[in-house]
């Protein structure tokens, strides 16, 4: 029986996705394609457009499906690298880094949906069913490990100043809005389309590891830096499981935004140390 809807796309260009194994060219490429946002992000080295293009023409090769879904994640990561995503909340930069963000999530998915005629990137919202209480409990349980990590790592590596230190209200604003933003935003674009992507085409955790990679080279760039990856690693991984487990991106997104409570919460007290005295550091 076919499971598609009756207004989703009949064939895909370039075909349906292909699976293909871990020891294989097709990996291979997406690995490579990991390496060149590593590049881009992580090393801000010029050599990392040329590798992750490398990447997808290697997908293309392996398997031409593929190749369209990595050309994708490809098309998502130039748009963003086209600004530095370093934190900086001034207001052009606000703007700025909200436009370029919001295009990467948008046109590689009216790429991928009406020129590519494919809709794998869908947002699960699994109307009708409420939260169990495992899923209740792993939100606490988000919350008080994010309050006893965060102000550690925060602090005592240093990274809170790749942050502003925020003064007015206008900037504390600011800070909230745009941390929670692109919290809901790593949703959209590294769990709804790049693993959603990967996972077309490879084993769960050959995907997630990928992704991951992807992840944490953005957030190490955002400002994550020091031992951050030892955070933000485990982190990416899990975001992908509860995805998957969850069936929800409300739920997932839920997740996301309590531990960025307690990253701006952390920032804002590291700078000023008089302000929510409510660390144990």
């Amino acid at each position: 029986m076919d499971a598609r809807t009756p207004d989703s796309p009949a064939q895909p260009v370039l075909g349906p996705p292909v699976t293909q194994r871990v020891l294989s060219p097709g990996f291979l490429a997406a690995v490579i394609v990991a390496a060149g946002a590593v590049l881009m992000f992580g090393v801000q080295s010029p050599w990392g457009n040329l590798v992750l293009l490398t990447g997808v023409g290697l997908g293309l090769l392996a398997s031409r499906p593929l190749g369209r879904d990595l050309g994708v994640i490809a098309l998502g990561l130039l748009i963003v690298h086209t600004i530095s995503v370093e934190a900086d909340i001034t207001w052009p930069r606000f703007f700025l880094m909200g436009g370029v963000l919001t295009a990467a999530v948008v046109i590689p998915y009216l790429v991928h949906r009406y020129l590519l005629r494919d809709d794998a990137i869908r947002y699960p919202r699994r109307t009708g069913r409420p939260w169990t209480r495992l899923e209740w409990a792993w939100l606490a349980l988000v919350l008080v490990a994010a309050w006893f990590i965060l102000p550690r790592y925060f602090i005592h590596s240093g990274a809170y100043q790749n942050w502003p230190a925020v003064e007015t209200p206008s900037e504390i604003g600011r800070l909230f809005v745009g941390v929670n933003a692109v919290g809901i935003w790593d949703e959209l674009f590294f769990i709804c389309m790049i693993f959603t992507l990967l996972h077309r085409h490879f084993p769960f955790w050959a995907a997630n590891i990928v992704t991951s990679i992807i992840f944490v080279s953005f957030l190490w760039e955002l400002g994550y830096r020091s031992w951050g990856p030892a955070l933000t690693i485990p982190f990416a991984l899990v975001q992908a499981i509860v995805f998957t487990k969850s069936k929800s991106l409300p739920y997932t997104i839920t997740v996301h935004l309590l531990f960025d409570f307690i990253v701006f919460l952390s920032i804002v007290h590291a700078h000023h140390p008089q302000w929510l005295p409510i660390f144990w550091y």
